[in-house]
């Protein structure tokens, strides 16, 4: 199994044949990121489900109390760069609100059913954010 930046780059370099499926059933993209403060292209991969044509990923952390890094950063800059497999595009990033959140929430837990495990470990809202093609 990958992680952090040798799952971005087998991801990468192979068009997701490495690492799009990163456990059997758990598809994965790459999503890439302006760095709020320093400008500069910030890549991570991340679970995703499609939704309506649109990827929709799930800012977790692992239930740690802050949002991970890579949220600020598209709130900041909410255009973003993703790649699914070899379908590499632009898309700008929503964070979803009331219940579109809680339909999103219930299909990602249905990949990742960690995701349920998570929020129970903290007090903030875990975001979820829908990656609209431009």
């Amino acid at each position: 199994m990958l992680f952090g930046d040798e799952h971005v780059r087998r991801y990468e370099e192979t068009d997701g044949e490495v690492g799009h499926e990163w456990k059997e059933g758990v598809p994965t993209l790459v999503l890439t990121t302006k760095g709020r403060k320093t400008g500069q292209d910030r890549k991570f991969a991340l679970i995703y489900q499609e939704v309506d044509g649109n990827p929709v990923i799930v800012a977790s952390k692992g239930g740690a109390p802050n949002h991970p890094g890579w949220y600020f950063n598209l709130v900041e800059t909410p255009e973003v760069g993703v790649q699914v497999k070899a379908d590499k595009f632009t898309a700008r990033a929503r964070t979803a609100e009331g219940e579109e959140r809680a339909k999103l929430w219930e299909k990602l837990a249905a990949v990742w059913p960690d995701y349920d495990n998570y929020a129970k470990k903290t007090d903030r809202e875990i975001p979820v954010v829908v990656l609209e093609r431009l």
